[in-house]
Order: C-alpha cells, then sequence, then structure tokens
C-alpha cells in the first residue's frame, strides 16, 4: 500500500522544528501574503495619489485593507489555491483575491486599480525583497548571531588558556583557546555586518521597465518620482533601470555573503571536529542520547558533522542561486521565477547548520589535561623565540653567533626536546644575561605572546 503523502525534503519533516519560522516568510504562503500587501498599498497608493482616476480611499476602509492584508492567512491561502488551478497564474490570483475582497468592503468601483499598469515582476519583485528581508533580519540573522555570541562568550571564558598551535598539523607557537575562538568570531561578525547593510533593491517600472502603459494612461505624472517613492513606502530601495525584471544583483550579493558566511562555519565545524578526536574538546554526554548502536561508549559530534553537511548544501544552492540570477535572456525569462522558489531551502539548511553549531558549542567543554599534555611534549616549540631572540643580540652587538635559525633548526626539527635539554642549550649561548633569563623562564605556557589581550579586540555586542 503506498504512504500517504509524506515531506520530501527533511525540512519540513525531520528538522522542521528547526528551520520552520523561514516558512513564515520564504513559503509560497508568505510570498502569497507579500503579493497581497504590494497589491493592496499599490491600489492605495493610486487612490491617495489621484493616479488613473482612482478616487479617494476613506482612511477607515483603507486601514481595513490593510489590516486584512497584514492578517492573511488560510482562508485566503485556499482561496489562492482554488483559483490558482483555474488561472494557472499565481498573481493573477491574487489580482483576483483582491478584487474579491474589494467587492466585501463595498469598493468595488476601485476594482481596475487592482494590478494597473503592473506586470507580475512588479508585485513579484518587491514581494520578494520583502520576505528575503524579513526572512533573513527577523530569522537567519538572529541565529547567525547567536553562533557569534556563543564563541565570543567561550572566548572571554578561555581567553588565557594556552593551547599548542597546530600550523600544517604540526605543533606550533602556542597561542590561548580563548584566541582561537575569538579568531572566528571576528570573522563573522564582518560577514553579519556585511550582510546586514545589504541593500534590498526594487523595481516598479511595468513591462520592459520603461514606464509605456503608465505614460499612455497617465500622461502628466512623473512616473520615475511616483515609482521611487512606493518602493521606499515599502522600506526598499529603488532601481531606475531595469528590464522586465529587477536585476537581482542585490540577491545575488546577499546569497554570496550568506554563502562565505557559511564557508567560515564550515571551517569552524570541521576545526572542532578535530579538536574533538585530539581530545582537546570533550564532548558534554545529554542525557538518553545513543552514540553509536553497537558501541556504548561513544559519544559521536553530530552537531559539527550535521553543521558541516548543511552548510556544503546551503552553500551549493546559495552560490547557484547567486550565478543564476543576475542572467535573464534578454529583457525577460523565467528561469529567475523556479531559481527563487529555492531561496527557503538554501537558507533552511543554513538555518539548520547554525542551530547544530549553537548547540553543539553548548555541548563541548576544554580539556586541561589534554591541553596542558600536548604542551609539554613540545618543548621544541620554543626554538622560534630563542632563535628570534639570539638574532636580536647579534643586531645589538651582543653575541656574534653564526647563523642562530640554523642551530635550532639542527638542535629541534625532527626531534624531542625537552626542558633540561633546551635550559642546557641556553646556558651554553654567548648571549646577554638578560636575554638568557628571559629564555630560560619561558615554557610553551607561557610562550603565547598578546593572546590573551587579542580577544578583547572583539567587537562589542551589537
Amino acid at each position: 500500500m503506498p504512504l500517504p503523502p509524506q515531506p520530501l525534503s527533511p525540512l519540513d519533516g525531520r528538522y522542521q522544528r528547526q528551520v520552520g519560522n523561514l516558512s513564515e516568510h520564504l513559503s509560497e504562503s508568505g510570498l502569497n501574503r507579500a503579493r497581497v500587501r504590494v497589491e493592496v498599498d499599490w491600489l492605495l497608493w493610486c487612490a491617495q495619489h489621484g493616479l488613473f482616476g482612482a478616487g479617494a480611499v476613506e482612511q477607515a476602509d483603507a486601514e481595513a485593507l490593510r489590516a486584512w492584508a497584514r492578517d492573511f492567512g488560510q482562508p485566503e491561502i485556499d482561496w489562492l489555491a482554488e483559483k490558482e488551478a483555474v488561472t494557472r497564474h499565481d498573481v493573477k490570483a491574487v489580482e483576483y483575491l483582491v478584487r474579491d475582497r474589494l467587492a466585501e468592503q463595498g469598493l468595488d468601483r476601485l476594482s481596475e486599480a487592482v494590478h494597473i499598469a503592473c506586470t507580475s515582476e512588479d508585485i513579484n519583485n518587491l514581494s520578494y525583497a520583502l520576505t528575503i528581508r524579513a526572512a533573513v533580519h527577523e530569522v537567519w540573522l538572529p541565529a547567525f548571531r547567536g553562533v557569534i555570541d556563543k564563541l565570543r562568550s567561550l572566548a572571554e571564558e578561555h581567553r588565557e588558556r594556552p593551547m599548542l598551535s597546530l600550523t600544517h598539523g604540526q605543533p606550533a607557537t602556542p597561542s590561548t583557546l580563548g584566541k582561537e575562538l575569538a579568531v572566528v568570531a571576528w570573522r563573522l561578525e564582518r560577514q553579519a555586518r556585511r550582510i546586514e547593510s545589504c541593500e534590498i533593491l526594487g523595481k516598479f517600472a511595468g513591462a520592459t521597465g520603461t514606464f509605456s502603459a503608465h505614460v499612455v494612461a497617465e500622461p502628466d505624472a512623473d512616473w520615475p518620482s511616483v515609482a521611487e517613492g512606493f518602493v521606499a513606502s515599502l522600506g526598499l530601495t529603488w532601481n531606475p533601470l531595469t528590464t522586465q525584471i529587477e536585476s537581482h544583483d542585490w540577491q545575488a550579493e546577499l546569497m554570496s555573503a550568506i554563502s562565505h558566511a557559511g564557508r567560515i562555519l564550515h571551517n569552524l565545524a570541521t576545526d572542532v571536529w578535530t579538536y574533538i578526536m585530539l581530545g582537546v574538546f570533550t564532548q558534554i554526554p545529554v542525557a538518553g542520547a545513543t552514540g553509536s548502536s553497537t558501541m556504548p561508549h561513544k559519544v559521536n559530534p553530530i552537531r559539527f558533522e550535521n553543521a558541516e553537511a548543511n552548510l556544503e548544501i546551503a552553500s551549493a544552492l546559495l552560490e547557484t542561486l547567486s550565478a543564476t540570477l543576475v542572467t535573464s535572456r534578454l529583457q525577460r525569462d523565467l528561469t529567475d521565477s523556479s531559481t527563487q522558489r529555492n531561496i527557503g531551502v538554501a537558507l533552511g539548511h543554513s538555518m539548520l547548520a547554525l542551530d547544530n553549531l549553537r548547540r553543539g558549542l553548548d555541548e563541548i567543554a576544554a580539556s586541561d589535561a589534554v591541553l596542558d599534555r600536548m604542551l609539554e611534549e613540545n618543548w621544541e616549540v620554543l626554538a622560534e623565540a630563542i632563535q628570534t631572540v639570539i638574532r636580536a643580540e647579534v643586531l645589538a652587538g651582543r653575541s656574534s653567533i653564526d647563523d642562530p635559525y640554523a642551530k635550532l633548526k639542527e638542535l629541534t626539527r625532527g626531534h624531542r626536546v625537552g626542558a633540561e635539554e633546551l635550559a642546557a642549550f641556553v646556558d651554553d649561548l654567548d648571549i646577554g644575561h638578560d636575554a638568557k633569563a628571559r629564555l630560560k623562564a619561558l615554557t610553551p605556557a607561557t610562550y603565547t605572546g598578546l593572546a590573551a589581550a587579542l580577544v578583547d579586540r572583539l567587537p562589542e555586542r551589537s
């Protein structure tokens, strides 16, 4: 027996709880609600400014119409589904819905003002602008900033905690755990501000962006000014030069920026996974959770693996959107229409990754024992400090040692050396007393430079 209809995407099934807030804006219903709003606002704009002979609308009627558009819900969703089954055109169905509402409010005289001089893209581009702006600023960005805030908190908590660096996977100059977390928070903060400042454009200029029908029907209006005023009334920036469609450059820029942020998050997920593997981070077991179906001891880093997978999917979709949306054959084709329907899918996978990263960061703890052991086992990382001090002593005329780098390379490269060997090496150096004392006091745990202080370079929480 066939199964009853089921969600095809895990975003609408298994993970709906984590990403469902996006559907408020980026679902078909969210888009239709925005379309209704734009149609109503344009109708009332025409009435308010006496365009096309549309008579004035009483304030109470206008407020009732706008309230109806804001309260768009299941009755309107069902009405549109039935109408679109007949019209085979989603925007036309919205036009008929608004006309139907006018009739209910006794405003039949304004029916011909609905969608007047508009091409479908005049409505669609503004509707997508409104829904994408709301989804990004009200849903995605708060989740993104939640990860940044968690990283900032961890960076501040561990600002002094020394750790062995691993450049190329090999022991290197120590840092602090807080500073390394702060690096990621800093990178993500830059992207957050870039995304927040992305310009959101809208066009409203008719079938080929020329105001042709507008001018014929209402020759005395200053149509560029009318369009700019209407677009601005929606909180958007007017694009004065377009074809039938708004060119989608702002969407490509936004999707590219979100994808870039996702790549940084992907780097975070793989690094934390690796540190868990090395024991630098331990995972805090969740009561009742199972790590492996056959190995009871396991606590798998599933949050970071899930985030990694979903960030890869999100970036692939976002980069496809960025590449596809900027191209339209001549004045118009419909590739953008099909492509834009996947914006919610792309942001949904990104949201799922953000949820997993935030929860994963809540479920790890730094292992002091492992961090201390890694430092104690790698005294050779002090070779950098020793050869640099020798060079400074030579330059200051307090030493005549030839090629200090080579001497340290011979001592340490491919060899394990400990505190005693390095102390003996320093004792035999022909350098000043103060320099020798500084080097002998140095340990891998104290060789962290300004790492702790650099955490303070993080910007204040927005």
